[in-house]
């Protein structure tokens, strides 16, 4: 296991806006007790566990765990290192579909929760065969994983749900499994595209029986939206 590490720079790790204001200027929905000890949680140790190819290989179900789906070429990896305030802690690339694996990630010392980076689906130039083992991993990990407390299931803003979102809406939904929808690249569209798209998910989200009913809009690359964040995941764990 790599070593545990402090992040650099995560004294400054809420610069992405008040305790009490949001990405876009929206109001949390989180206090700012909330939101600091969120802050402190991950400025503090944080570890690239191990990568999951198959179920036998996943670590013990030892603490709470936090799942992030979403389609290739959403912005999953820099959304985690944003997170952590952490550039290299989940790999990036410009090929989508890269990440094949459930890549594991311990937070805190004494371990406190897991954060999973699950591979990237609806990558269409993926070979059949490797799409088919990609889906079968991440269906049987969301079903089956006790431990998993909640699934962040990343929408990027400008296009808003696609078809292929829903499959795996409609899985999580059909297997009772907690997720909550949280918009990416939110500084690539106008503010009244993003209440738009908002509002259209949120519409969708209170349809929907296993999803949360708030959404967060977020933006790696401008830190928009990541103390709310933050404060999501370490309410899901408890």
């Amino acid at each position: 296991m790599a070593a545990l590490q402090e992040a650099p720079g995560a004294q400054g790790a809420d610069q992405e806006g008040s305790a009490q204001e949001g990405s876009q200027g929206e109001v949390s929905s989180f206090d700012e007790d909330q939101i600091e000890a969120a802050r402190k949680i991950f400025a503090g140790p944080i570890a690239f566990l191990k990568s999951a190819p198959k179920l036998e290989h996943l670590p013990n179900p030892a603490v709470p765990e936090v799942a992030f789906a979403g389609r290739s070429n959403v912005g999953k990896s820099s959304l985690i290192n944003g997170l952590t305030s952490r550039n290299t802690l989940a790999r990036t690339s410009n090929t989508p579909g890269r990440t094949q694996e459930l890549n594991f990630f311990d937070v805190g010392e004494p371990l406190k929760f897991r954060l999973v980076d699950m591979p990237g689906y609806g990558f269409a130039k993926a070979p059949k065969d490797m799409q088919r083992q990609w889906r079968y991993l991440i269906n049987d990990y969301l079903r089956g994983r006790d431990v998993l407390k909640r699934t962040l299931v990343l929408i990027d803003s400008r296009h808003g749900i696609k078809e292929v979102d829903n499959e795996i809406l409609d899985m999580l939904d059909a297997a009772a499994v907690s997720y909550r929808i949280v918009l990416t690249k939110t500084d690539k569209i106008k503010a009244t595209e993003l209440a738009e798209v908002r509002a259209r998910t949120e519409a969708e989200a209170r349809k929907r029986p296993a999803a949360h009913p708030d959404i967060l809009a977020t933006s790696s690359e401008k830190g928009m939206g990541l103390a709310e964040l933050r404060a999501a995941v370490l309410e899901a764990v408890g």
